[in-house]
């Protein structure tokens, strides 16, 4: 005899024969919901909502049936989150998935894997509270929390102190795939599934402080910082939630299919910005942060120029190692006079010199130069010299360089007899480009202040410190396959030239925002502005889409506030929950936000 299919609210009231857990829990749309993972970790909270529960789940099931089809039709629509037994995590979820939650409830983004949303088209706004300090230990017990008392060392005494017994609960309950330090130092590390899962709150088991929590927020959802885990880097949290992807169409996303390696960029539809050279030369602080032996002009005191001496001396970047610096006598120096400049041009009246340097290992394992290429600003090669080191070289590095011993064996030129001709050439008003220039120019044992690193001019997807190959960046920007010879036949250093050029040239051309992360991303604003929204709520000049606003500290309109329809500046915590308030519902009189408020909050 054939089943009849089992509704899904049938299944959120099954309980787990092993442990009584019900399989689905559900909420309000403001809370974060979890499953527990045992009997024994049943509070009084899970009793207290037992009837809430199950009222839900009937009134889910509620259905009319009509007709001999069986044409079913709901009774209750209200929007819900459930977390269920279906959605295993394997990994925290990150900040990336909770800004998808809010596109898929107020925009076009994609359904959630980690948790159901149930009727979310329904869902009219969103708000989120990133509240700093507040950790995931400090409701466990394994974070101190006290009431501050306004003397900054009794605070802090406070904050290190940890009540032992809880302390040792908390981490008895810790997941068994965080590192818990042993008393001989040792750490543990034993991954679980279930690592990742969310946990009730309870108000009875809660600091005083963080009781209040638990009237609104059922569940405590660990949610992963973005970051480099491997350089030990946090991103900026509020840049992730803020920013989204520009969304691709099924026709973009087949193209990008059909294309081995980096995917060129078309520019279609791109508004370009001309914007000279520069604008685009690095300045003292990125120079220092990629490793760039900085040129004397960079230090105006006295104080900082003996230190900086002192530092290239120890590090053996001196003259008496055999170092120069470019004649620049200040970086006032390198300014072109404006009636001299052509008008709209890209190279603002300097002289731009792009470069490439091939190095090969000599005695004692360090890389030496063995050829330089120099091209203009038109493309043609002003310089294209093979150097004699002065170690023997142990190593060509030919499947790299492209040097080869025969071809080296005729050269007499040396080191020295580059940097006389390059001091000949690199004038104050003297503009150097290349990738990664710094490994160049220490192979050179030359300083130069006015520099542009394709490097940095086309950061990586991924953020700091990681950075593109030029042949990905050529194949992406400028549509150019370069370096077909690398682990074979080596570089060719003029090719690797004209590319970064080409690039800079490109980036001139384009603007600013083009090869940035701009170029792929948008405003989590702008694209809920895209979403026709049904209140009356509008912004000046008659858009429709749904809007947001932002409630912060201090000015935020400066910084990231800009994005937001609406932005509200607050002085005290206070304010900042009156102006979330605000956002919500609107004004009374409409002199900050007119009556219905905005789709989307931030504070």
């Amino acid at each position: 005899m054939a089943r009849k299919k089992r509704k899904h609210s049938q299944y959120a009231t099954d309980e787990i024969a092993s442990g009584g857990i019900t399989a689905t829990e559900e909420s309000g749309i403001a809370a974060t919901l979890a499953r527990l993972q045992g009997p024994n970790h049943y509070s009084q909270a899970q009793e207290n909502h037992d009837q809430t529960h199950e009222a839900a789940a009937e009134e889910a099931d509620s259905w009319t049936v009509v007709g001999r089809g069986g044409k079913k039709r709901k009774t209750n629509n209200y929007p819900a989150l459930v977390y269920a037994d279906l959605h295993r995590q394997q990994s925290s979820i990150k900040l990336g998935d909770l800004q998808s939650l809010v596109l898929y409830c107020l925009a076009d983004g994609t359904s959630p894997s980690w948790i159901s949303v149930r009727h979310h088209a329904q869902v009219k706004k969103a708000v989120v509270l990133f509240v700093p300090g507040l950790e995931k230990g400090m409701f466990d017990g394994s974070v101190a929390l006290d009431i501050p008392t306004g003397n900054p060392v009794e605070d802090l005494e406070l904050n290190d102190r940890t009540d032992p017994s809880a302390k040792e609960e908390a981490l008895q309950n810790v997941p068994s795939s965080v590192a818990v330090p042993k008393q001989d130092g040792v750490s543990r590390n034993i991954a679980s599934p279930d690592d990742f899962l969310p946990v009730r709150l309870a108000a009875d088991s809660l600091p005083q402080p963080l009781k209040h929590l638990a009237e609104f927020f059922e569940h405590l959802w660990p949610v992963k910082a973005p970051g480099d885990d491997k350089h030990s880097k946090v991103y900026s949290p509020i840049h992730h939630m803020l920013n989204t992807q520009v969304p691709k169409t099924h026709e973009q996303k087949a193209a990008e299919k059909a294309v081995k390696g980096p995917k060129p960029m078309n520019g279609q539809g791109w508004e370009s910005k001309r914007t000279p050279i520069t604008s685009f030369l690095s300045s003292k602080d990125d120079l220092r942060e990629n490793d760039y032996v900085l040129h004397p002009v960079w230090f105006g005191t006295e104080l900082e120029r003996s230190v900086e001496i002192k530092r290239r001396a120890d590090a053996k970047q001196s003259s008496d190692f055999g170092w120069i610096d470019s004649r620049v006598p200040d970086l006032e120096a390198g300014n072109v006079p404006e009636n001299t400049i052509e008008k709209d041009s890209l190279a603002a009246g300097r002289t731009v010199l792009a470069m490439d340097c091939e190095m090969c290992t000599v005695d004692g394992g360090d890389p030496a130069l063995t050829r330089i290429s120099l091209v203009s600003w038109d493309g043609e090669i002003v310089m294209d010299e093979l150097v004699k080191p002065d170690k023997p070289i142990i190593n060509y590095l030919t499947q790299y360089s492209g040097i080869t011993p025969e071809k080296m064996q005729p050269i007499t030129t040396t080191l020295s007899d580059i940097q006389k001709r390059l001091l000949d050439m690199l004038t104050p008003n003297t503009i150097l480009i290349g990738h990664s220039l710094n490994s160049d120019l220490e192979a050179l044992k030359l300083t130069h202040p006015f520099i542009v690193d394709t490097s940095l001019l086309y950061p990586h997807p991924r953020g700091p410190p990681m950075k593109s190959s030029l042949k990905w960046l050529a194949q992406k920007y400028i549509g150019r396959e370069i370096q077909k010879g690398h682990g074979t036949l080596g570089h060719d250093s003029v090719e690797d030239s004209r590319a970064c050029l080409d690039l800079v040239k490109k980036k001139c051309e384009k603007g600013p925002e083009w090869g940035s992360a701009a170029m792929n991303s948008e405003t989590i604003f702008k694209r809920l502005s895209r979403t026709p929204r049904s209140g009356q709520c509008k912004v000046e000049g008659g858009e429709d889409g749904k809007i947001g606003a932002i409630i912060d500290h201090g000015a935020p309109g400066k910084s990231f506030g800009h994005m937001a329809a609406f932005c509200i500046g607050c002085n005290t915590d206070a304010e900042v929950v009156e102006g979330v308030k605000i956002a919500v519902a609107g004004d009374p009189d409409g002199s900050t936000i007119p009556g219905g408020g905005v789709d989307f909050t931030w504070a």
